[in-house]
């Protein structure tokens, strides 16, 4: 009889457990969808199939924190060329991704959450959370994004980003399908695609949105998600209509809680600080796409340093999580003027166990340790220029390695890559479906003119 079903072994194992233990040398054992065991010696082990890492390092997949999948359809897109050049937060809404929800639709939901899905797979993430929006595609949309998530294989925690732009009814339809799809997995035993309550942001929603959602998650005992403070109009518009900034009045609704994952952050002061801390609230960094929109950088280093977990996303735009985690290493640093800031052991950390804490199931994944699942990756890079050791290797995730140097990918203790190839879905098949999508949402696109903003002013202060 053999010990395990799946035994990776001679790797350089970061654990990312409790202790943050490095084993060189060191295997893991999965039999079923977990790991039950984690050493440094594999000697006399035997498996139903053996990896041998040497030369490997060995780690927990990476937690996307914040996603939107469909944003993967804005690639190369000619609709770029056409518009007006956005000059700030508040255009880049209305001119590209408002103009781009408006004719959003089932299909290209199904399309672009196989095709980013399947491109984060390839490059080491195991879960993401990701939010759809569309006021044309709301009801029964996410069973389509979940599908496209499960026929790639990879963990998703998927939710409708209810707003209120338009209408009151467009957010309750848009909590509605939260709801109904909360209640469709739950039936489900161990799903691999879980579903949560999507807030847009605090100045497209009234306080009954925010109320009703808080109720609901803690009904469901679901996460909540929503934008805080990713540009100025946020903060503005609360402090204009209500007297508060934004995680002032998110407190105050009673909104906030540990179960809450706020996204950005970016515009906060030191009192809104310690109402995140004080109340558990998460926060997902998004680097790059911060970098892109030219909003700013928020302060993680001083979250981090109160004791907030913060977790690294992508919000539609790199979905390579090296690149990512490498923007979260340095956009503090430039930022703030300062390079001590951010280390790589906090960078990694923030792309694993804190992914996995700000969703509530660090007891299952974010860490390579007996009794968790097992969602793993091995990265064998081609370059390696200098020693790769237990004192190194966080350096060089960091600094080295990016998503084309992954080489397997276990997801819930199946193999979804392996020697770079995925062994759920081919290439050609995502390209050919994503393609032959993105290429009749672009004409839709640049033949729909220009987006009219249009807030519904719906509540008195």
């Amino acid at each position: 009889m053999v010990d395990f079903d799946i035994l990776i072994k001679n790797g350089l194992v970061v654990t990312m457990d409790s202790k943050r233990r490095v084993l060189e040398g060191g295997y893991v054992g999965i039999l079923g969808d977990k790991i039950v065991e984690v050493g440094k010696d594999a000697s006399g082990k035997t498996a139903e199939k053996v990896i041998d890492a040497k030369g490997a390092i060995v780690m927990p997949g990476i937690i996307c924190g914040h996603t939107h999948l469909y944003g993967i359809l804005l690639r190369g897109s000619p609709w770029f060329t056409k518009i007006e050049p956005p000059s700030d937060f508040m255009q880049n809404l209305q001119r590209i991704w408002w103009a781009m929800d408006e004719i959003m639709n089932h299909e290209d939901a199904y399309a672009s959450a196989l095709a980013a899905s399947f491109e984060m797979m390839k490059s080491g993430v195991t879960l993401f959370a990701d939010t759809f929006s569309g006021p044309n595609a709301i009801e029964g949309v996410l069973d389509r994004i979940e599908e496209a998530v499960k026929k790639v294989g990879i963990r998703g925690i998927i939710a409708f980003e209810a707003t209120e732009r338009h209408s009151r009814e467009e957010g309750e339809r848009g909590i509605k399908e939260n709801v109904r799809f909360i209640e469709k997995v739950k039936k489900e035993k161990d799903p691999l695609v879980m579903g949560m309550i999507s807030i847009h942001a605090s100045f497209t929603v009234t306080n009954q949105l925010l109320k009703w959602a808080r109720e609901l998650a803690n009904k469901y005992k679901v996460p909540i998600t929503l934008h805080t403070s990713e540009g100025l109009v946020d903060p503005y518009h609360n402090l204009e209509r209500y007297g508060m900034r934004t995680f002032e009045r998110l407190y105050k609704v009673g909104l906030l809680g540990p179960d809450v994952v706020a996204v950005h952050a970016v515009h906060v002061i030191d009192d809104e600080l310690k109402l995140i801390a004080k109340t558990g609230t998460k926060i997902a960094h998004n680097p790059l796409s911060n970098m892109l929109n030219a909003v700013g950088a928020p302060p993680i280093h001083k979250m981090l340093k109160m004791g907030v977990t913060v977790t690294i996303g992508n919000d539609g735009y790199i979905f390579d999580p090296f690149e990512n985690i490498r923007g979260a290493y340095l956009l503090a640093k430039v930022a703030f003027k300062d390079p001590r800031l951010i280390t790589p052991l906090e960078a990694i950390e923030m792309a694993t166990i804190n992914g996995a804490k700000a969703y509530g199931i660090e007891n299952k994944l974010g860490s390579l340790e007996p009794g968790k699942k097992a969602d793993i990756i091995i990265i064998k890079p081609e370059l390696m220029p200098t020693p790769l050791n237990a004192e190194t290797v966080y350096g060089h995730l960091v600094n080295t390695i990016d998503g084309d140097d992954v080489n397997t990918v276990i997801v819930n203790g199946k193999i979804v890559v392996e020697n770079r190839k995925s062994k759920t879905i081919s290439e050609k098949e995502v390209n050919k479906i994503s393609q032959e999508t993105a290429a009749k949402f672009w004409e839709r696109l640049l033949n729909r003119g220009e987006y009219q903003l249009d807030i519904v002013r719906i509540e008195k202060p």
